[in-house]
Order: C-alpha cells, then sequence, then structure tokens
C-alpha cells in the first residue's frame, strides 16, 4: 500500500505523540511489555525520549504539506536511519536477554514505518524523474 507522504508524516506525528503520552505518562507499563524492570533511572530515560517524541511529532506535522524537497529527504532519510536501527537494536536486545519478545512490536512498528518512508522517498525521486 502507497501512501502519500502527507498521510505518512502525519500518522508518524500521530503515532509520536501517542509515544509521548505512553513515554511521560506509563513508561513502567511499556517497558514491563518488553520484559524491562522499571528504576528511577529508566524513568529519567523515558521522560527525557517522550520529549525527543514531541519534537518528532511536531516536525513530522509541520511538514505534512511539503512537497519534495531537500529539506523533506533529509527529514525521512533521518527518520529511516532511527527506525531501522531501532529496530536492529531491539532485535539485539531481545537476542542478548536484555528485552523480552514484547519488544518485537516495537520492531514491527519501526520497521513498517521505515519502509514506508522509503517507499514514499522513492516514489517523490520518481515522479521527479518523470516530470
Amino acid at each position: 500500500m502507497q501512501l502519500s507522504f502527507r498521510t505518512l508524516s502525519t500518522l508518524t506525528s500521530f503515532l509520536c505523540f501517542l509515544l509521548v503520552l505512553v513515554w511521560g505518562l506509563t513508561p513502567d507499563w511499556l517497558l514491563s511489555t518488553w520484559s524491562i524492570e522499571y528504576s528511577s533511572a529508566t524513568g529519567l530515560v523515558a521522560r527525557r525520549i517522550a520529549v525527543l517524541f514531541a519534537a518528532l511529532g511536531v516536525m513530522f506535522f509541520l511538514v505534512r504539506n511539503e512537497s519534495p524537497s531537500v529539506t523533506r529527504d533529509a527529514m525521512s532519510s533521518g527518520f529511516m536511519i532511527g527506525c531501522f536501527g531501532l529496530a536492529a537494536m531491539g532485535i539485539g536486545e531481545m537476542c542478548s536477554g536484555h528485552a523480552g519478545p514484547g519488544i518485537l512490536l516495537a520492531v514491527v512498528v519501526e520497521l513498517a514505518l521505515g519502509l514506508a518512508f522509503l517507499q514514499t522517498q522513492r516514489l517523490s525521486v520518481e515522479l521527479e524523474t518523470v516530470g
């Protein structure tokens, strides 16, 4: 299924704002789904992650109407690297026993988002080449 950049960016911003709430208000719940014990240190990191997701959510919401450009490509490329890196880390952490199988949901979402942005970026390049 091919998503437009506008749809994908809007969906990503919504997901980021959802993660702001989860990481900011109930990090212990999310960490428990990954079989990671909550502590004051993990709580501190979780709240800081919530702020990063807020920043990403605002950025993707504000660029949702952006036509193909260097800025849009930079955001998409950076986000793809982040998604694929997080997915690889999630699998690695699960294989090493640092996280439980619950982290696979995050891995699937990260891979799906990374691939969706890759597909959207490739489509915009193809349209520029044709047009």
